[in-house]
């Protein structure tokens, strides 16, 4: 009975011993835990304010050109002719070789006589004398006037100087238009004895007739 006595207080020390080296070996084999890393923290700095830059003036030394801008034109509309609207009538030019009836009056171009302020201008009618013509010049035909065998007659007035010049010569009226033209060229270069009056020589409004034969 000793004996089992003996063999269980061993039995139980063996398991007594191998329990502790057990849990010893265990605990030098169980994997540390890893070191807890710490997150870093970045503290910023607070900087100066700093005031605000002013702002500076660009100066351009280039001269300012002004700018040309045009007037607004005004947009074409088509106008509406109501019975009552006045339309001229275009007529239509005269056949060649058709002669005008005579009478055809030209409204003279100026009133004007030429000579300045303050001239005083008679009329033939009160002269003691009137003018008398030293150089006459001829009128030259018009070639198509000619050929197409036409005559015809300017009347002419203008003013005799007292110089005797012929100043400010216009058409009264004219038989064709086409004479016209020929009959001034040749008035100006037309010379007259001056009008007389009171023993002076005086400015003299006359007219004359320029006649355009075709025998001459």
């Amino acid at each position: 009975m000793r004996r089992d006595l003996i063999i269980g207080i061993i039995f139980s020390l063996c398991l007594h011993g191998g329990v502790a080296w057990m849990g010893e070996v265990y605990g030098r084999n169980k994997p540390k835990a890893p070191p807890k890393e710490e997150t870093p923290t970045v503290q910023l700095m607070e900087m100066p304010k700093m005031d605000d830059p002013e702002p500076q003036e660009v100066v351009d030394d280039q001269p300012v050109t002004p700018q040309d801008f045009a007037p607004p034109m005004q947009t074409d509309v088509p106008q509406i002719v109501t019975e009552n609207s006045f339309v001229q009538k275009v007529q239509p030019p005269p056949p060649e070789g058709l002669k005008p009836a005579p009478g055809l009056t030209s409204i003279p171009n100026t009133s004007r006589t030429g000579l300045g302020k303050g001239i005083e201008v008679f009329d033939i009618n009160k002269l003691d004398k009137k003018p008398e013509p030293k150089v006459r010049i001829a009128p030259t035909y018009p070639f198509d006037m000619r050929r197409a065998g036409i005559a015809g007659e300017v009347l002419l007035e203008f003013i005799v100087d007292t110089e005797g010049n012929v100043v400010n010569a216009f058409v009264v009226r004219s038989s064709q238009r086409e004479f016209e033209s020929s009959a001034l060229q040749a008035i100006a270069k037309w010379k007259f004895r001056p009008g007389m009056r009171g023993g002076r020589a005086v400015n003299t409004r006359m007219q004359l007739p320029i006649a355009f034969n075709l025998n001459e």
